[in-house]
């Protein structure tokens, strides 16, 4: 299978490092035009570096924005009106005892990881519904189906999105935009491994074990026993917006290793 994505547009949220950069990378690969987005323009401009190091021919440019925030995400809307494909990527975790999260962080977990979805989507779904041809990904995860008890919180961002993503594949029903969700398990991305990594400095012992320790008592339902590479996330995504998943829509893709207990 070859994924010809030339003359297509693609925006990618929070695509500066892990799940998100890698995603961009992917589909600048198969000859889309990305927008990279990120909090500062550092980020953004040190991530278009890094790509077009690996990718001499890509196209991409970025914009630096707080996608939290309403005015965030009109900002990027402001200079890039329109797309083909959006993928829902920014996002916010972090574990905390279900009764020390106030109410404020509950708030900034429902506007960064939920909002920004809904406020980018609500926008650029209606171009591709004119234009009869889109994509739209909201990447969720799978801690949105099996709720973490060390993040509640999290867990119910995530949950929220499979339901936005559903319902809005079924509002665009008999048109040439799909909407799909997919669903990372625990990622080797820069979060994850800064968290895990402050953990081997504190317990004095190497970060690949902690690692597989990680998996082994927070996710022992795990078939790969391991944490995924954000690339193997990415190359689901990538398929997920090609012309060839025409027929996938209102899915929710799972790329996390096997460890939802469920057969669908």
């Amino acid at each position: 299978m070859k994924i010809d994505l030339r003359g297509k547009h693609a925006i990618i949220t929070g695509s500066t490092a892990g799940i998100g950069y890698a995603i961009a990378e992917g589909l600048a690969n198969a000859g889309a035009e990305i927008v990279v987005t990120g909090r500062t323009q550092q980020r953004v401009d040190d991530a278009i570096a890094a790509l077009k190091k690996r990718l001499p021919e890509a196209r991409a440019t970025g914009v630096a924005a707080d996608l939290g925030t309403a005015e965030g995400c009109q900002a990027l809307i402001d200079q890039q009106p329109k797309t083909d494909i959006l993928i829902n990527n920014v996002g916010i975790f972090g574990p905390q005892d279900f009764f020390e999260v106030d109410d404020a962080t509950w708030q900034q977990f429902f506007d960064v990881n939920i909002m920004s979805a809904v406020r980018l989507s609500r926008h650029y779904a209606k171009g591709m519904r004119e234009r009869d041809w889109g994509r739209i990904q909201f990447v969720s995860s799978e801690s949105g189906i099996n709720i973490p008890s060390e993040m509640v919180h999290y867990g119910m961002t995530k949950s929220a999105l499979l339901s936005i993503s559903r319902g809005l594949a079924k509002v665009l029903s008999g048109t040439q935009v799909t909407v799909n969700a997919i669903l990372p398990g625990p990622t080797r991305s820069e979060g994850v491994l800064n968290m895990l990594s402050d953990i081997a400095q504190k317990e004095g012992i190497s970060q690949q074990e902690v690692e597989v320790r990680f998996v082994k008592e927070n996710r022992p339902s795990s078939i790969i026993q391991r944490l995924a590479t954000p690339e193997e996330v990415a190359h689901m995504s990538v398929y997920a917006a090609s012309p060839q998943a025409s027929a996938t829509t209102g899915a929710a893709l799972r790329v996390e290793g096997g460890i939802v207990d469920t057969l669908t």
